[in-house]
């Protein structure tokens, strides 16, 4: 019998476009957590506290320190193999990789990602004033909370938060995107809209869809394939089938 690492490979070796939407699963095996589940706390708070415009106009300095944390972390950490397979693939005709992830560490292995939510390393003036976002790799920051060089105003990290609406023209060449033979969703919870959404888009729309997360997701039971393994695993394997001949019953 064939296995399900082979029939996506025969997949994706057959197919003339191909789409991965990566979440935060694909850098957990870099040492980043998830900040979802039972070790998704910092000090006492959830991420998805912190995350908010909200929380930001209450207490700046605790975002940032927060902020400041994670960057330290990420620039500790190294791209894995899932990451290298995916900058491997980003260089053929017809792929395109998507991420929710804002750690930048598809775009150190080679990739240059759509990316939905925005880098952790770019920042802007949280009050508008119409200076261009910049990056500042410094981690970490020598003053909490940074400040817009333009205005003298409070920065805010350059990621959409939560309740914060996605870049429309980001978006609208990521849907762009599941038109497409086959859509990978990868390291994804598939909770988080839209994003969660362009696994059914891609399959609405004829392309064979496969999920590859360790664990289930409420896209497993919707998807054509769902591969319960971690990406930096089931990637490279798949990446040395497609070398390989096509296999048939």
């Amino acid at each position: 019998m064939i296995s399900n690492l082979q029939i996506l490979a025969d997949r994706i070796k057959g197919a003339r476009s191909v789409t991965a939407l990566t979440g935060a699963g694909v850098s957990a095996a870099s040492g980043i957590p998830t900040f979802r589940g039972a070790h998704g706390l910092w000090r006492t708070h959830r991420a998805e506290d912190l995350a908010t415009p909200e929380a930001f106009i209450r207490n700046p300095t605790l975002v940032w320190e927060w902020y400041d944390w994670r960057r330290s972390l990420i620039a500790s950490c190294d791209p894995n193999a899932a990451h290298e397979v995916l900058a491997r693939w980003s260089a053929l005709e017809g792929f395109t990789l998507i991420t929710q992830n804002v750690d930048g560490l598809h775009e150190r292995a080679g990739a240059t990602p759509l990316r939905l939510h925005g880098s952790i390393w770019e920042l802007r003036c949280a009050d508008g004033c119409g200076a261009a976002p910049w990056d500042d790799r410094r981690a970490p920051l020598p003053d909490l909370p940074p400040r817009c060089p333009s205005c003298r105003a409070l920065a805010r990290p350059g990621v959409v938060w939560f309740g914060e609406a996605l870049d429309p023209h980001v978006l609208d060449r990521a849907a762009a995107a599941t038109g497409c033979d086959v859509f990978l969703s990868i390291g994804t919870s598939s909770v988080v809209y839209p994003a969660a959404g362009l696994v059914h888009d891609a399959r609405r729309r004829g392309a064979f869809t496969a999920e590859i997360n360790p664990v289930a997701t409420d896209a497993s039971g919707a998807v054509d394939l769902p591969i319960a393994m971690p990406a930096e695993d089931a990637l490279p394997a798949i990446e040395r089938l497609i070398d390989g001949p096509p296999t048939s019953d």
